[in-house]
């Protein structure tokens, strides 16, 4: 049997409290404590991950905090109106690799996308959800990213997770480099004419998440 997880829902928050409240539970945790899967929105951040393309160094870009983190990945941002989910989770215990982790992660928000009419798929050569998109050039013409991943693995915990752009001001990705990606644009649910509020598109996701870790367990 699966062992079972506790959703908390935590709202509007800062990012910096949130994070380090993962990291204690990922070091804490161990075979006797409950899984736990995270909902939050947060307050304006950009998080730079510990494998930057473009060797970002800043602390804040336009009066926003850029906190540096664990995850894998380059620098994203974070704000009110984005879906995040965190999964903290053993995959061990649930016999999940972690590279299929990921693969469930994007998938979830395929699966939900899908569900409000959006077309997304992932893109072969950087992690994440993508949508079809006018415009753009490079490698990434004619899409536009919206949803992100990034994980870490502690103590057999994972944390990070997965992010959701549903109705945002997507304004703060035009001052960096979204992903480490020169080429890349962000979109989200709402500027693809979706009829979107947060908490259904939230709901969908947690239960694409909860169905496919089933699916994928042992």
């Amino acid at each position: 049997m699966l062992p079972s997880v506790f959703v908390r829902n935590l709202g509007l928050q800062a990012y910096r409290p949130v994070y380090e409240a993962m990291k204690r539970f990922a070091r804490a945790n161990h075979e006797a404590v409950q899984d736990e899967i995270w909902l939050v929105e947060h307050l304006p951040v950009y998080t730079m991950g510990k494998s930057p393309l473009l060797g970002e160094t800043r602390t804040s870009i336009n009066g926003i905090e850029v906190v540096s983190v664990d995850r894998g990945g380059d620098i994203t941002y974070h704000g009110p109106g984005q879906i995040v989910i965190y999964p903290l989770l053993h995959l061990k215990q649930r016999g999940i690799y972690i590279k299929t982790y990921i693969q469930i992660l994007e998938e979830s928000a395929v699966r939900t996308l899908e569900e409000f009419g959006i077309d997304a798929f992932v893109h072969p050569k950087a992690p994440g959800v993508y949508v079809h998109c006018a415009g753009g050039f490079g490698e990434f013409a004619e899409l536009a990213k919206i949803a992100s991943v990034g994980v870490h693995l502690s103590n057999g915990c994972t944390y990070h997770g997965l992010s959701l752009n549903v109705d945002m001001d997507l304004t703060p990705f035009a001052a960096i480099t979204p992903c480490g990606y020169k080429s890349l644009r962000m979109t989200d649910m709402r500027s693809l004419e979706s009829s979107v509020d947060i908490k259904s598109v939230t709901d969908r996701l947690l239960s694409n998440l909860l169905s496919l870790l089933e699916q994928h367990g042992n």
